[in-house]
């Protein structure tokens, strides 16, 4: 399984009601959509450890595929990659893109 996960904060100019707005419907429909993905959630993270930790990250977004060449033939075309860039420079700022391959996960029989 690989999973796509990404960390986030907005824009200073973008309004964060708008963005949720958006991402809860439109967006959410478009990342499951994607060809190959088999789960796909979004996240507001508004607790951090230690205690009194702020978290570095407002927002997480993660995606599955069943494996690594159905992630890279999504995630890595040509189209995808500019409506990404275009998206991220819109509205994105101190992001980070992680790719994993999970190794193993609850509920797993090997």
């Amino acid at each position: 399984m690989i999973r796509l996960t990404v960390l986030y904060n907005l824009r200073s100019d973008v309004d964060e009601k708008e963005f949720l707005e958006w991402r809860l419907t439109e967006h959410q429909k478009s990342n499951s959509s994607m060809p190959g993905v088999v789960h796909t959630d979004f996240a507001q993270n508004n607790l951090a450890w230690p205690p009194n930790t702020k978290p570095k990250y407002r927002f997480m977004t993660t995606a599955e595929w069943q494996n690594m060449d159905e992630f890279e033939e999504v995630f890595y075309d040509p189209t995808f990659q500019e409506e990404l860039q275009n998206g991220v420079e819109k509205t994105l700022s101190d992001y980070v893109f992680l790719i994993g391959d999970v190794l193993i996960s609850s509920g797993s029989t090997e």
